[in-house]
């Protein structure tokens, strides 16, 4: 963390950008037949495969893991700071959970690693093994207080289960203690045998309605209303949850049954989270703004992937906000979310 002569406030904390290593160590559990990722050289120059289950899943650039290409690229677009997280296939809620720990525990040194090649321009989120709640918890113990991350990058569910689910609730307890930032991202949404046309519809038009599910269930479960001082936010502005805040927010107040089961307003608990701003369109981003204030939004541009926002800081610029609130989303949430010392 920064204590002095702080660059992020010069220009823009990017809190949504990814990382694949380079490589991966080769399994070596007991098990058959694992979906254990590995790497494999791609005919594109500067690029490898990401295999899985001996398939390629994406093809990425080396951005994705060198150090020195990122900050480069940072420099030419404005931006400060990146936080870095993992791919959010790498998090890998179908493995095992003992095979999970292995491949998180993996992915959080690589990150840390990152970091301490340029602590002034890089930040870091982990990963944990969320399938099970007890080594989830271990994990977060160990990336926090041992490799010194900000937190952790957790998927809008495992294996199906909503994070809303109370079987969660220790989990989020953990990360409220602790003070861990949480970065939540679409992971194999809902709705895919329903989309029409080809399969890279799933980050365009899945990504946003699962990520809505996410946050709302937030809301519906109690997790905002039991754990107010998470520091959790949404990635891809929160999606559809637009949407429906609202329509959660009068139906919360029509009726007797929803404000027994929700103790905290919609509207309330929604201004709880925080929110990066990756809806690649001014209008859609003053919309999140008015709905959950602008101390809660955050640049994000889903970097080095193909639907990233690639010049966040012009972004912000064609938003037309006050001083203040340009310096909200600029930086100062940001680090407020990554509890940095704003002194």
């Amino acid at each position: 963390m920064e204590q002095t002569s702080p660059r992020w406030r010069c220009g823009c904390i990017d809190i949504h950008t990814h990382v694949v290593p380079r490589d991966f160590p080769a399994y070596l559990g007991s098990r058959i037949g694992v979906p254990w990722p590995s790497m494999a050289q791609a005919q594109q120059p500067c690029h490898r495969h990401v295999m899985i289950s001996g398939k390629v899943y994406r093809t990425v650039p080396d951005q994705s893991w060198d150090t020195a290409l990122r900050r480069d690229d940072m420099d030419r677009i404005e931006v400060e700071r990146h936080v870095l997280s993992p791919m959010p296939e790498l998090l890998s809620y179908w493995l095992d959970a003992e095979d999970g720990a292995v491949l998180s525990r993996y992915l959080n040194e690589t990150l840390a690693q990152m970091v301490a090649d340029a602590p002034s321009r890089f930040s870091a989120l982990g990963a944990v093994p969320l399938q099970d709640v007890d080594l989830a918890i271990k994990e977060l113990d160990y990336a926090m207080h041992v490799l010194k991350l900000s937190g952790v990058e957790i998927g809008s569910n495992v294996n199906g289960t909503a994070i809303g689910d109370p079987r969660f609730e220790p989990f989020f307890a953990a990360a409220e203690e602790w003070g861990a930032a949480l970065f939540v991202h679409p992971l194999r949404p809902a709705g895919m045998d329903r989309l029409v046309g080809p399969r890279s519809l799933e980050q365009v038009v899945g990504f946003p309605g699962e990520i809505g599910l996410a946050a709302a269930s937030l809301i519906t479960g109690g997790t905002l209303a039991r754990h107010p001082r998470l520091r959790i936010a949404m990635s891809h502005g929160g999606g559809s949850i637009q949407a429906l805040v609202p329509r959660l927010q009068y139906a919360w107040e029509a009726t007797q049954g929803l404000r027994d089961a929700i103790q905290l307003a919609p509207n309330s608990a929604a201004r709880l989270m925080f929110y990066d701003d990756l809806l690649y369109d001014a209008a859609a981003i003053r919309a999140l703004i008015e709905l959950v204030g602008a101390g809660q939004v955050m640049v994000g541009t889903d970097y080095p992937f193909a639907i990233m926002d690639r010049e966040p800081a012009q972004r912000l610029l064609s938003l037309n906000l006050d001083d203040e609130a340009a310096e909200m989303l600029r930086w100062r949430n940001a680090a407020r979310w990554l509890a940095f010392d704003l002194g």
